[in-house]
């Protein structure tokens, strides 16, 4: 089992949107991964993308930039 850490985990209003998601990042070389949203969290969608809470911002602005439509962003233990 993974040590919990802080993670910045995105949620998305489809699984599509988070597929999405995952392709921009991967062919960007974003860190990061998909993973099932945290049930302290809801979200429309089952997936969310989690990296580095420090990349809040810059995946913010490369969301953006790409017509990624997140539904939350959110900095918690994972």
């Amino acid at each position: 089992m993974r040590k919990k850490e802080l993670k910045l985990v995105i949620t998305f209003h489809t699984t599509a949107d988070a597929m999405a998601m995952e392709q921009y990042c991967r062919g960007q070389n974003l860190p990061g991964r998909l993973i099932p949203v945290p049930k302290e969290i809801t979200a429309s969608c089952g997936l969310a993308w989690c990296a580095p809470p420090e990349y809040k911002d810059y995946y913010k602005t490369k969301m953006h930039e790409a017509h990624l439509q997140a539904e939350g962003a959110y900095v918690c233990m994972v």
